[in-house]
């Protein structure tokens, strides 16, 4: 608020405009940032024993040294089609929690990474079962 009780309309100033970064729980960062690197493209931009930082566009990714892996993380990638996805990571030997399915945010998959932690995909702007 504002110190001297003025009006001020704030709208969309302040407001977060994108996820910066994601972290997933890894307990070795170094070696689980292969999957990251080989499957899903990104790029690590930084790397210590205790965590490593992965980049894709504007799409950052924190490996963080941890005793508990294997969460679902909750982070959904926006991918044009899971489909497609699906059929590149199976040939990959990636494990999968769900096959395509139609949800609320669109048609999604949820796979595993090398460490049993479970990220998702949905397709980018596609009809949910809300729509």
């Amino acid at each position: 608020g504002d110190p001297k009780g003025g009006d001020f309309v704030y709208g969309e100033l302040g407001l977060p405009k994108l996820i910066a970064s994601a972290y997933i729980p890894s307990k070795d960062p170094e070696r689980a940032s292969r999957f990251y690197v080989d499957i899903l493209g990104m790029v690590a931009t930084h790397s210590s024993p205790e965590a490593v930082v992965l980049s894709r566009g504007d799409m950052r990714i924190v490996l963080r040294k941890s005793d508990v892996v294997g969460i679902d993380t909750g982070i959904v990638f926006g991918v044009d089609t899971p489909f497609d996805l699906h059929r590149r990571f199976v040939d990959e030997g990636v494990v999968f929690v769900r096959d395509p399915t139609r949800g609320p945010v669109g048609v999604q998959t949820s796979f595993r990474d090398d460490e049993g932690n479970i990220l998702h995909a949905a397709d980018i702007g596609g009809p949910g079962i809300w729509d």
